[in-house]
């Protein structure tokens, strides 16, 4: 019967090959457990209970490489899907034939032999090619990009000598293989080797060869297998084992959430947030080895896209290295790196193996300002949320300046409501953002949706106090704001800032604060949804949108925006955002979760920046390249950052404005 046999021409030396083999994994996992130490200096953590859990999150994020999948594919994510599903096929093609060989020590037959040997031998040998493939074509980029860096260009995938090792372990490992079977086949053939592909066309060139040389041949791919175990965790290729922990434990935390500090902890550590690597908790500190330095977080990185100094991939490095070295993250990473986060997650929707770097980032700068190291515009900015509870410093009573004339319900004066319409800072404040705040106050009314303000009693949400680090500013603003909605029972809130909305949603709940939040392009499709209101149909190619980072990416709302321009899409539900949509919107090369930051998350919009180097002027250029005259936005802070930088590109005309605005000129005559 079709068949091979086990350890052919080996004989004893089979013990010396068990021997060899568990001492070589015995070195990889001590190895592994002398790494687990350096996590457990870290704050312990809630693992997911369900297995149900770890199950589907291995599945998504390591089996299915969801994350690898929806990368662009300059990431050099096909290669990479070659290399790890041939490493994937031939693992358990491995695994399959130990547990067929072992079958009879528990009593069971061996079922290595007949249809399924020849299906066997026919699919793993022909899916190995892929593996042998996406390795060279693995050590081909990383030559290209490594000469490209030495010409001048910025390194995103950086090269040391042991990326090359590994790869050529990795060839080695796959290439003696087939030479292996090719060996198998020449010293010993049958008639039904013709099923092994790829090793038998390697016999027919090898032809005959003698038992001694087999013999070597097979030794020769053992001691590359043994090899391979031994120097694993060394070496970048870990996070083959590494990924599997991360993504198992994974929490359910929203992309937009930032973990609060309490009192108590920081009476017990008498510091506040992260000073030391040990003051990260033990998730983070593992997921530091499971980075691969693929560089697609530091690829889509809207500070290191524009010149800056912040690199995410780095900063995952640079905190790993003060892991063992024990260096204060801000000496390890550099100050201005952290400053220069946007908080837009962009990285955290690119890596593969689920690093949260902006948790990492705003952690580190919770310590930085704690210690008084924050000065400039940002400080001032914090010194004004906390005396006047306004980003930009103005009093209270100018929060209802938009209002004179416009009849708007209050909730003070005891009106019934069914959304208390969230103004925000920049709403009641910026000119542009005003108009916004205008337009929407209209169409609820237009559409009969009873809604109130809370005009001067309105307080900043706190969140650019917390993504630029003081937490507890933050928290004094969220438990106010708390107590006023508990005080008009407010159950669902609706805002034009997706900055506001995502700290609603995602953050107050944190100080039991629960309500259903509208991003107010939301609500808006579900009256036009209704047909209470019209939607927008701007000519084919007139109009771009743009897709603010809390919103498109953070809370994963596409859809509703477009479908206010008349555009049928299904972005929310997608994992992969293609290059163009069929309607009439003339969409930028990046939109949905793939958006390109324009610079003012994470405190940014009230720090100084060179106009070289804001990341505003690089998506205002891809914008303006769409051909559209007019641009439509959905947040306050967009429009601030790209009004100044369309003008800094290009002499066009080129019209701003809110969506809000675009239905309000649609519904004028409804």
């Amino acid at each position: 019967m079709q068949t091979r046999e086990e350890f052919l021409h080996i004989g004893n030396g089979k013990y010396l090959f068990y021997v060899l083999m568990f001492l070589s994994l015995g070195i990889m996992v001590l190895q592994i457990v002398q790494r687990a130490r350096a996590w457990k200096q870290g704050k312990p953590v809630t693992w997911p209970q369900s297995f149900k859990i770890w199950v589907s999150n291995v599945w998504q994020y390591v089996l299915l490489q969801r994350k690898v999948r929806t990368s662009r594919r300059k990431s050099g994510a096909p290669m990479h899907l070659l290399i790890f599903y041939g490493f994937l096929s031939l693992f358990l093609a491995t695994s399959l034939l130990a547990m067929a060989t072992y079958a009879p020590l528990l009593g069971l037959p061996n079922w290595h032999k007949g249809g399924y040997y020849l299906a066997y031998e026919a699919i793993f040998d022909i899916l190995g090619l892929f593996f042998v493939f996406g390795v060279l074509w693995a050590l081909l980029r990383r030559w290209q990009m490594d000469k490209a860096t030495k010409g001048g260009a910025r390194a995103i995938l950086t090269t040391e000598w042991k990326d090359y090792a590994t790869l050529g372990l990795l060839l080695l490992v796959g290439f003696t293989g087939y030479w292996l079977e090719a060996a198998r086949i020449s010293v010993n053939p049958q008639s039904w080797d013709k099923a092994s592909v790829v090793g038998y066309a390697f016999a027919q060139l090898q032809g005959p060869i003698s038992v001694g040389l087999y013999q070597f041949v097979w030794w020769f791919h053992m001691v590359w297998i043994f090899v391979f175990f031994a120097v694993l965790p060394r070496m970048r290729i870990r996070h083959i084992a590494m990924a599997i922990l991360t993504t198992a434990g994974k929490t359910d935390q929203p992309m937009g959430e930032l973990k609060p500090i309490s009192m108590e902890e920081v009476e017990q550590t008498e510091q506040i947030g992260v000073k030391l690597a040990k003051d990260y908790s033990r998730w983070h500190l593992m997921s530091l080895d499971a980075c691969m330095e693929c560089g697609r977080c530091t690829e889509v990185c809207p500070a290191y896209n524009v010149g800056k100094i912040l690199n995410p991939k780095q900063v995952v490095q640079s905190i790993r290295g003060a892991m063992v070295d024990g260096r204060e993250i801000a000496e390890a990473v550099n100050p201005e790196a952290l400053w220069a986060c946007t908080t837009c997650n962009a990285c955290v929707e690119a890596c593969p193996v689920l690093i949260r770097h902006v948790d990492l980032i705003v952690d580190s700068r919770r310590n930085l300002v704690a210690e008084g190291q924050l000065s400039g515009t940002a400080a001032t900015m914090l010194r004004q949320v906390a005396s006047t509870s306004h980003a930009w410093g103005q009093p209270a009573s100018n929060r209802e300046d938009w209002m004179k004339g416009l009849d708007i319900p209050l909730c003070r004066d005891g009106v019934e409501f069914d959304y208390l319409f969230w103004v925000g800072c920049a709403g009641a404040t910026d000119p542009g953002a005003v108009k916004t705040t205008k337009a929407v106050a209209d169409l609820l009314k237009k559409a009969g949706v009873k809604f109130a303000c809370l005009g001067q009693e309105e307080a900043c949400t706190g969140d650019p106090a917390r993504r630029v680090g003081e937490e507890f500013l933050y928290q004094e603003k969220a438990m106010g704001n708390v107590a006023t909605f508990e005080r008009y029972k407010v159950k669902k809130i609706v805002t034009a800032c997706p900055h506001c909305m995502n700290t609603f949603k995602n953050e107050y709940s944190q100080f039991e604060g629960q309500y259903e939040v509208y991003h107010h392009t939301q609500l808006l499709q579900k009256l036009v949804s209704k047909g209470q209101l019209l939607s927008a149909k701007p000519p084919r190619g007139e109009v771009a949108y743009h897709d603010p980072c809390y919103l498109g990416r953070v809370n994963n709302e596409s859809d509703a925006p477009r479908a206010l321009l008349g555009e049928q899409t299904n972005l929310n539900g997608m994992l992969y955002v293609p290059d163009s949509t069929d309607g009439n919107l003339a969409e930028p090369k990046h939109f949905g979760r793939k958006t390109l930051c324009c610079g003012a998350g994470g405190g940014r919009m009230w720090m100084d920046e060179s106009p070289e180097q804001r990341p505003a002027s690089r998506r205002a250029q891809e914008l303006v390249q769409t051909g559209a005259k007019t641009i439509a936005l959905g947040c306050p802070f967009c429009r601030i950052m790209l009004d100044a930088s369309i003008k800094q590109v290009t002499d066009e005309e080129i019209r701003l404005v809110d969506l809000a605005e675009m239905l309000q000129e649609a519904n004028r005559e409804k």
